[in-house]
């Protein structure tokens, strides 16, 4: 059996700018970090007493005789792609899904990772990313960016720069405390609703063309926050630009906000925070703000029909926390 352990990420600046269809021309980049929020996938090879060869269980509970009947569009293509079989495999979260934290990335790189080590094989980070992005855009056509399935894989606080044919990740050095400033006078709120982002990130990307200046605005955000945070700068600086870039993602479709998150933010800035966003591509799940110190306990009460998640940064990315080797003949599966 393998046990992978895998963060979930929140993005602070350049979304919208991962995906293919605005950097493979004009380039991309994001901020984001993953933090101390994980989901959990464990894989084992299922015992051959059951009627059944797959079993699932995630929000439901899936048994089938083969791969092709398995109605979980990831699990399915991540089987073909690596030849897996007869695999029991079961996922747990520590946030609900459809969110705006990247989790179906998450559990993507997840999988990934348990089912190269149930082969054997090591790869390494870059590997784990390019194959996630592969499985969701490729294999499954779901519609979105590139950034999510990077950042669950290396983990961390970091610039990830999109170009034709590739990325880079490069840390966000900055000084321990400094990075514990930020992280403090961070606050996230569950808004209590979900959604799925496929349907947003498609308007997103059938607007990529006509909003071509508000993207390449948002993209040269990432190079304003990023100069703040290497600064000897004030930090409430990075809450403001948060606020304008919110501002300027609302104007790429109108699938972003609604009346109910528009009012949400409004009290929040009332209440004091400086900035914010909502996590993801937009609709629902989790508000991201910007509020100091000595404010988040009237933020807190002007929110306070909101779950508030008390969370702090993480560094490792994507790790098998569980290994223990099987002996499986995957020739003999075939039979």
């Amino acid at each position: 059996m393998i046990i992978t352990k895998t963060p979930f990420r929140m993005s602070f600046f350049g979304g919208g700018t991962d995906y293919p269809g605005y950097y493979k021309e004009h380039g991309g980049s994001v901020i984001s970090t993953t933090f101390d929020k994980y989901c959990m996938v464990s894989v084992g090879h299922l015992p051959r007493f059951f009627e059944y060869t797959n079993q699932l269980t995630y929000s439901r509970i899936e048994r089938t005789k083969t791969v092709d009947e398995i109605e979980h569009p990831a699990v399915r293509n991540a089987m073909k792609y690596l030849d897996m079989h007869e695999l029991r495999i079961d996922y747990e979260a520590d946030l609900p899904a459809r969110s705006g934290i990247g989790t179906s990335s998450s559990f993507a790189v997840g999988l990934l990772n348990a089912f190269y080590a149930l082969k054997g094989k090591y790869v390494d980070k870059r590997k784990l990313a390019e194959d996630a992005i592969c499985l969701e855009r490729n294999l499954c056509k779901e519609s979105g960016g590139i950034q999510d399935q990077i950042a669950a894989s290396y983990g961390g606080f970091n610039r990830i720069d999109f170009f034709d044919g590739g990325f880079n990740v490069s840390p966000v050095i900055i000084p321990p405390e400094r990075k514990k400033e930020l992280q403090d006078n961070l606050m996230l709120f569950f808004t209590g609703f979900s959604r799925y982002s496929g349907e947003i990130a498609s308007e997103q990307e059938k607007n990529i063309k006509d909003k071509q200046a508000e993207l390449k605005e948002i993209q040269s955000l990432v190079d304003d926050a990023h100069k703040i945070l290497v600064s000897k700068t004030r930090l409430d600086e990075f809450g403001r630009l948060l606020d304008y870039a919110w501002k300027l993602k609302r104007g790429i479709t109108h699938k972003i906000s609604n009346g109910i998150i528009d009012d949400l933010y409004r009290k929040a800035m009332d209440a004091g925070a400086s900035g914010g966003k909502l996590l993801g591509a937009g609709g629902g799940g989790f508000i991201l703000l910007y509020v100091e110190k000595d404010k988040q306990k009237t933020v807190r009460n002007a929110l306070r029909e909101l779950l508030y998640i008390p969370f702090e940064f993480e560094h490792e990315g994507t790790r098998i926390i569980y290994y223990q080797a099987e002996d499986y003949d995957p020739l003999e599966a075939n039979d």
